[in-house]
């Protein structure tokens, strides 16, 4: 068990995050230890074009507005909780 460095919940199961998706040429660049949903929500929410255009940091990420509201919510919950991640409604294509 581990810490995620973005929500800081400890004694959680973590998998590697690539700060710069590996197909935009993150392959060997920096990673994150994330939990599971934080690295769930954060593909839910955004393309990997858009977070290689503004989200390469676990600064960037927690500042976004949508990515804050989830981390908020996400630090209340107990470590063993594993949640249903769906894909926001404007990365399906769909608009509002």
């Amino acid at each position: 068990m581990d810490t995620c460095e973005l929500c800081g919940r400890t004694e959680v199961e973590t998998t590697v995050h690539h700060l710069l998706p590996k197909e935009m040429g993150g392959t060997f660049g920096a990673t994150a230890n994330l939990c599971i949903p934080c690295h769930k929500q954060i593909h839910a929410l955004y393309t990997n074009e858009e977070i290689a255009a503004r989200l390469t940091t676990i600064k960037d990420l927690q500042m976004d507005e949508q990515l804050a509201r989830f981390i908020k919510w996400i630090r209340k919950q107990p470590p063993t909780k594993l949640m249903k991640i769906k894909k926001s409604n404007d990365r399906k294509g769909r608009k509002r």
